[in-house]
């Protein structure tokens, strides 16, 4: 591990579960600096979590003082997602109350971005003043989102510190 990935932490983020305030305030207290929104569609429907929504989500984190990236290659396909749905459908689930990816999911992501990405050029995008990270998605549970299979890799590849950030 290199000095510069030794000072780095990794934090994950959904927002199902939070509160506007709720989930600006968690970023605070984990520190974070820099925002990596890693969702195919910068969006979520109803007023709930309309504070997520590409353009008030970057106001408010630049009001903090947090950096905001979009890193749409890292979220998974429309077909990659339709899979999940149509895994949770035959498990009478839905996506707000699944609490693991299927099989078909963590293979298929796998094959389609973890076996091209580099953590390494990653990390170095964000730039020297990423401390503590944020990897944001919107399902509330870690394991039943694409984030916690990247920060795994991030946290196998360059033995980073990973915390996942739930609702309280």
């Amino acid at each position: 591990m290199t000095e510069a990935a030794a000072s780095l932490k990794f934090v994950t983020i959904g927002v199902y579960g939070f509160t506007e305030a709720g989930y600006f305030a968690a970023l605070q207290r984990a520190g974070v600096d820099t925002f990596c929104d890693i969702r195919w569609r910068r969006g979520v429907r109803g007023s709930e979590y309309a504070f997520v929504n590409s353009a008030r989500l970057q106001k408010r984190l630049a009001e903090l003082g947090i950096r905001y990236f979009h890193f749409r290659e890292l979220a998974p396909s429309p077909e990659l997602r339709q899979r999940q749905t149509d895994a949770d459908k035959a498990e009478g689930t839905t996506k707000r109350k699944r609490t693991a990816l299927g099989e078909v999911f963590v293979a298929g992501y796998s094959a389609e971005k973890l076996a091209v990405f580099d953590s390494r050029k990653f990390v170095e995008q964000l730039g020297a003043g990423a401390k503590t990270i944020a990897l944001f998605c919107v399902e509330r549970e870690p394991a039943a989102c694409h984030r916690s299979l990247l920060a795994a890799r991030l946290q196998r590849d360059l033995g980073v510190e990973v915390v996942h950030l739930r609702p309280e």
